[in-house]
């Protein structure tokens, strides 16, 4: 077991050997909770197949998987796109990344019309295309431009279809 004091230590030396420290945790940190979640969702697809757990229990497991899915990606596209929150914070005009939101296509005089002028995506905005992607297995309202963001929307989707067709299949099973 790694004692508190050797993880601080750690954790101190990280973050004076690396650059970028708090992206570079940001990222770690998103990255072993993407490896729990798929954990996770590989035990429950077992339990699934073999009937093991309370219906109920299962139920729970799955909102909370399909919950977790929408809030880690959320965490990825607010972390990678366009260089990341701090990085699109410095600019004085959001030039776009990897997502091209409506406001964005909206000619500047409406959007200062509409008290939007320096518009940036916030995270309640990653998390609303992450919820659309889990829901409706596509970005909505979002179009996506990069191939990194395609690939973890596929994936994304493919982690809730996979815990909701489980589900289900274990709900017709039940009755």
């Amino acid at each position: 077991a790694i004692e508190a004091e050797d993880f601080e230590g750690a954790m101190a030396a990280l973050a004076v050997l690396l650059p970028n420290r708090h992206q570079m945790l940001g990222h770690a940190t998103t990255a072993v909770v993407t490896l729990e979640l798929a954990a996770a969702l590989t035990q429950l697809i077992l339990d699934l197949a073999a009937h093991r757990g309370r219906p109920i229990e299962l139920l729970q497991a799955a909102l909370i998987l399909w919950s977790m899915n929408v809030v880690v990606f959320a965490s990825w596209y607010w972390r990678l796109d366009a260089g990341g929150p701090h990085r699109r914070s410095r600019k004085h005009v959001y030039c776009g990344g990897a997502f091209l939101f409506p406001q964005l296509t909206l000619p500047a005089e409406v959007r200062v019309a509409l008290g939007a002028g320096a518009w940036r995506p916030q995270f309640v905005d990653y998390l609303f295309l992450a919820f659309n992607c889990s829901t409706a297995f596509s970005p909505t309202d979002v179009p996506v431009l990069s191939a990194w963001a395609k690939i973890l929307m596929m994936i994304q989707a493919s982690i809730s279809l996979a815990t909701l067709a489980m589900v289900a299949a274990r709900a017709v099973n039940i009755l």
